[in-house]
């Protein structure tokens, strides 16, 4: 990524925090995360990790455009998709976490990890945002190949 898609990145993100100059502060001098509250410019739809994965492995290999925002967090074994804010949504399924308004999410800056926490398609600044339809499709399917995946692992 180039560095003037990192600072489009890292004013994106910050314009979530309820005072930007010190959320980049904390990513660049405390311990590398800064609170963000979920809802006004995105939401987050946590999963676990091996269907987050298998999700963004399929959105990747998809004709459609690249994925959007994506995190894990590799110590809760979450991954979590950037979505447009939608207070009416329900996502419904085993381990589905949805972070809307009233939420905060822990976000390191788009150009290095932070803890146990690290992006796999780090923020440009565009705005672009994973669309709901196509994850939900992509989630469907990864947890279609893991159900038939896990009784063999399990063998």
């Amino acid at each position: 990524m180039s560095e003037v898609m990192w600072d489009r990145g890292v004013e994106w993100l910050a314009a979530a925090a309820t005072d930007p100059r010190v959320c980049k502060r904390e990513w660049d001098q405390g311990e590398g995360i800064a609170l963000l509250e979920a809802g006004r410019y995105w939401d987050v739809l946590s999963v676990p990790d091996r269907l987050g994965m298998l999700a963004l492995d399929l959105l990747w290999q998809s004709s459609r455009p690249a994925p959007g925002p994506t995190l894990v967090d590799t110590a809760a074994h979450r991954v979590g998709f950037f979505l447009p804010p939608d207070p009416g949504s329900r996502w419904i399924g085993a381990g589905l976490r949805h972070a809307g308004r009233g939420s905060w999410v822990a976000v390191p800056p788009p150009y290095r990890s932070a803890r146990f926490v690290e992006w796999l398609v780090p923020p440009d600044g565009s705005g672009f945002l994973h669309a709901p339809v196509t994850l939900e499709l992509a989630l469907r399917q990864a947890n279609g190949t893991l159900a038939v995946l896990t009784p063999l692992c399990d063998a």
